[in-house]
């Protein structure tokens, strides 16, 4: 069982940065796909970015440029850097884990089996 806790969330002012962490727990982490996803209210989860274990990733059009995906396997955390958030980049964002090997990003959720609890990211306009 892997568990994942994100952090980092918070109320900003659009062109502002933040950084959210995932922390996880469990010793394959390593081996992991990495992904994290946000839903608005009143829409569906959407992608945002993904990374294998290999390093590979993949990112959503609308963040593609402003966001990264990076992992630590030493610390077992896969951040988010989110640089000139816009303000419907608002939403809660989710952290997720994926077992199976996969010789792409994992983009789906249903490619997941673990996942955070959510933190809210709200920038103002």
């Amino acid at each position: 069982q892997v568990q994942l806790v994100e952090s980092g969330g918070g109320l900003v002012q659009a062109g502002a940065s933040l950084k959210l962490s995932c922390a996880a727990s469990g010793r394959t982490f390593s081996t992991y796909g990495l992904g994290w996803f946000r839903q608005a209210p009143g829409k569906e989860r959407e992608f945002v970015a993904a990374v294998r274990g290999s390093g590979t990733t993949s990112y959503a059009d609308s963040v593609k440029g402003r966001f990264t995906i990076s992992r630590d396997n030493a610390k077992n955390t896969v951040y988010l850097q989110m640089n000139s958030l816009k303000p419907e980049d608002t939403a809660v964002y989710y952290c997720a884990a994926g077992r199976r090997y996969t010789t792409s990003p994992k983009t789906r959720p249903e490619e997941y089996d673990y996942w955070g609890q959510g933190t809210q990211v709200t920038v103002s306009s």
